[in-house]
């Protein structure tokens, strides 16, 4: 049984731990960020390099051009070896991408959930390719895939109840690049990293997939924590 007093003070530490780093959005130092293109921004920090424990900050853009802090900052978990820098990460490595991605599709095992991207029911005959060889790779498909590697979409253990795919390395695919990056509902109260994905608390992912709005062109920016070394004095 998880001490449920030992998450909730790793909790609080991360959020003591980032809360000034969150307090600034880093995304707003990304030169291709352009007015009124992107006005959603889920932020994900690790909370040192390398960690898989990290933290996550939904920003709101202001008709002024400014960020609003909407959600957040909430505990997360990414890959077990924390994010792999840009253009780095590979199938299997056990890293998350680090970068910039879009959201647009949510899914869940329920017949509607309160979100407004598109939402996309599981069931049993929908799969994720992960083999690189197929020509299906980082695709969802029905019905069992002709693959040497693949997952369910509706699995046992609840991670993907409710999640939502994070678009990394689908357009265009390119093999062997990573496969299957999604946020979803972590495990064993956040205890445990993913694969490569973006977990977190259930009820704060159904709270972060009812603000997120499809047509306000949301997405995820996963980015290292900002270096705290000053360089030494001569």
């Amino acid at each position: 049984m998880i001490n449920k007093t030992i998450v909730r003070c790793w909790g609080m530490l991360c959020l003591v731990m980032l809360f000034s780093s969150c307090a600034t959005p880093r995304f707003t130092q990304v030169q291709f960020i352009k007015p009124g293109s992107v006005q959603q921004m889920v932020e994900v920090v690790p909370v040192e390099k390398g960690s898989f424990h990290a933290v996550l900050t939904a920003w709101d853009l202001n008709d002024d051009g400014t960020w609003r802090r909407t959600l957040g900052p909430w505990p997360a978990v990414i890959g077990a070896k924390g994010l792999a820098p840009a253009g780095e990460k590979r199938e299997g490595d056990g890293r998350s991408p680090s970068g910039m991605f879009p959201l647009r599709t949510a899914f869940g095992k329920a017949e509607v959930i309160k979100t407004g991207l598109h939402y996309r029911r599981v069931n049993s005959d929908d799969f994720w390719v992960d083999d690189p060889a197929s020509a299906d790779y980082n695709r969802w498909v029905q019905g069992v895939p002709k693959a040497a590697s693949y997952e369910k979409m509706l699995r046992s253990d609840g991670l993907y109840d409710v999640g939502a795919v994070i678009e990394y390395n689908t357009d265009p695919v390119v093999p062997g690049n990573g496969s299957a990056i999604f946020m979803h509902i972590w495990l064993e109260g956040g205890t445990k990293p993913t694969s490569g994905c973006v977990a977190l608390d259930r009820i704060q992912l159904l709270r972060l997939l009812d603000w997120l709005q499809v047509y306000r062109k949301p997405a995820v920016f996963l980015v290292e924590p900002k270096d705290k070394t000053k360089p030494a004095r001569r």
